[in-house]
């Protein structure tokens, strides 16, 4: 088969308005094709005789790897490459599977602060009830003199941890590698993390070792009335084991970004709880942020085409 340019092989319309000729001219004998390909089929197409390509959204099951026997390269304009492909397949057939890392950091990191914040000061809560005429004052509580947790302190959240100590807390955290990322935390064994936060922040990656890692003993270890944020991936926390304890009291306020099944269902019980904040997958979607996004993203593919 013909060898064909590297192509970014999905540019959506949320990033299309932001792509630049400074980021074209990174690899400027790049394709670039729009929109999502309707099955794995077109997705194949695309793919055939490309050897470095740049990916947005797309899936890389195993079938798309093994049917397109010339790639050598992708570049990931993400950093949870776990949840967008095949990674033990794209290993055995010798296929580079390297995702952008950084671009979104302070994004997420305000996008989790936001939360934190919302959960305390109960602003969705007085939002829904004044839009329904119910004009009622509701207590809340201020950010500055609570202990905030942070699980999980690579860029994400040891940002996280820094506005949040800007804003007056006392932060402590726990991390996989036991260390804090140059962040100003105190680093705690994690039952002390679980049990001494008011506000408990997840930044772990989703890997077989950390899916579900905050189930019912996590819970169980947690301070009542704590306000649990997730900016991170869903399945870091056991739905189940959450939904108990929203309701008993054991989480005070959940703001998630991240839900199970995306996008999430009308009929989700999370849509019907006032003790949580829902957004749609969207921490990292900043103007600044997708402009980073697509330069690394280009900055990557090329050096995957000069480095072969």
């Amino acid at each position: 088969m013909t060898i064909r340019p590297p192509a970014f092989i999905d540019l959506y319309d949320d990033l299309s308005g932001r792509l630049t000729s400074e980021m074209r001219a990174r690899v400027p004998e790049a394709d670039v094709l729009n929109g999502e390909p309707r099955d794995e089929d077109e997705l194949i197409e695309r793919l055939q005789g490309r050897q470095h390509v740049l990916v947005y959204m797309a899936f890389l099951s195993g079938r798309v790897l093994r049917a397109s026997p010339d790639l050598r390269s992708i570049a990931y304009l993400s950093t949870g490459l776990a949840t967008h492909g095949d990674l033990d397949e794209a290993a055995r057939v010798g296929i580079r599977f390297e995702g952008v890392k950084g671009y979104g950091d302070r994004a997420v990191a305000e996008h989790a602060i936001t939360l934190a914040l919302a959960g305390l000061k109960r602003v969705a809560e007085m939002d829904r009830a004044v839009r329904a005429g119910t004009w009622r004052l509701m207590r809340s509580e201020e950010f500055a003199g609570k202990t905030f947790g942070v699980i999980g302190l690579g860029g994400i959240g040891a940002e996280t941890a820094r506005i949040a100590q800007a804003l007056g807390a006392r932060v402590i955290g726990w991390s996989r590698s036991g260390e804090s990322g140059g962040a100003p935390v105190e680093m705690l064994p994690l039952d002390e993390v679980l049990a001494g936060a008011d506000i408990l922040s997840l930044h772990l990656a989703l890997t077989p070792q950390t899916e579900g890692f905050i189930g019912a003993a996590a819970f169980a270890r947690m301070q009542p009335g704590v306000v649990l944020i997730n900016t991170a991936r869903a399945k870091i926390v056991d739905e189940a084991a959450l939904m108990r304890a929203l309701s008993d009291g054991t989480v005070g306020h959940a703001g998630l970004d991240v839900s199970h099944s995306e996008p999430l269902a009308v009929e989700s019980p999370l849509t019907r709880l006032d003790n949580v904040t829902l957004t749609p997958h969207s921490a990292w979607l900043t103007t600044q942020a997708i402009d980073r996004l697509l330069l690394a993203g280009f900055d990557l593919l090329a050096r995957h085409i000069q480095e072969g």
